[in-house]
């Protein structure tokens, strides 16, 4: 007789943030294969969530608990499989001081206590806003802009994880210091790093036109990845993957997640227009 799978210990960071929340709540409902629980700030969703529509976290689940407080970190991550690290300062401006403290300190706090914990994989949510500056050339400020015509299509290669990054704002070069810290620990402290650079995901779940039908991702699709990047072979030690619909026109590549973590995109964008 096959002996069950071994449930696994899931925290995931940011859990009353939007994206945050919507895996939580996924997760949660498999209590089979997972146990979950999650870190706040504060025991109340964000201001992106919709306050009638969360999934409320139980006290016993919930760990209140600040990036920039290493040894609240230390305390959330104790006892866990995997960390799913959603917490971070979205803002970028003109917040320079709260972003080095959550996102560039705060990362460094969550890997480190991850590391000394002896956590096994760390999956890191970063941001396809790290490739922003490809809309400084023609071709892709027509793909954002919805104004591009067959022959532009046959030119425009979607931004794939192998390209440099080309950060324009605080918060992406922030994600690109989480990266980093992901790479690091992958190759010298023998992590399992996983970096998602996820689309435009918005609360009602729908693409902002025109610009979010090259860029949109549905909240579905996000967990998705997540999940998959939960389950993928410890053998995967670090990789990059962006997240993102099955848009008919998108910014980035998101083969390179359908082919290694075996991501099936369930939404497009042109299936609002």
């Amino acid at each position: 007789m096959t002996e069950p799978e071994p449930t696994l210990n899931v925290l995931v960071t940011g859990a009353y943030g939007l994206i945050g929340n919507a895996v939580y709540a996924h997760l949660a409902g498999q209590p089979e294969r997972y146990e979950v629980y999650g870190t706040s700030r504060r025991a109340a969703p964000s201001q992106r969530v919709d306050p009638n529509d969360y999934c409320p976290i139980p006290n016993d689940r919930l760990i209140l608990a600040d990036l920039t407080d290493f040894e609240s970190m230390q305390r959330a991550v104790q006892g866990m499989d995997v960390v799913v690290h959603m917490a971070a300062d979205p803002s970028g401006a003109p917040g320079w001081e709260s972003v080095l403290e959550n996102n560039i300190k705060g990362s460094y706090h969550l890997f480190e206590a991850s590391r000394l914990a002896g956590v096994k994989r760390i999956l890191y949510a970063s941001s396809n806003q790290v490739v922003f500056g490809y809309y400084l050339s023609e071709i892709y400020r027509k793909l954002r802009a919805g104004a591009f015509s067959d022959a532009d299509l046959e030119a425009i290669q979607p931004v794939d994880h192998t390209q440099p990054a080309r950060p324009l704002n605080l918060y992406s070069c922030s994600k690109i210091f989480g990266e980093s810290l992901a790479h690091m620990y992958a190759y010298t402290h023998h992590l399992s790093c996983i970096v998602l650079r996820i689309g435009w995901v918005v609360a009602d779940d729908r693409p902002p036109s025109p610009v979010g039908r090259s860029l949109w991702c549905s909240q579905r699709d996000c967990v998705q990845v997540v999940e998959r990047a939960i389950n993928a072979p410890a053998s995967l030690r670090y990789d990059v993957f962006f997240v993102q619909s099955n848009n008919a026109h998108n910014f980035v590549d998101i083969q390179h997640a359908k082919d290694v973590l075996g991501y099936a995109p369930q939404d497009s964008a042109e299936d609002y227009h």
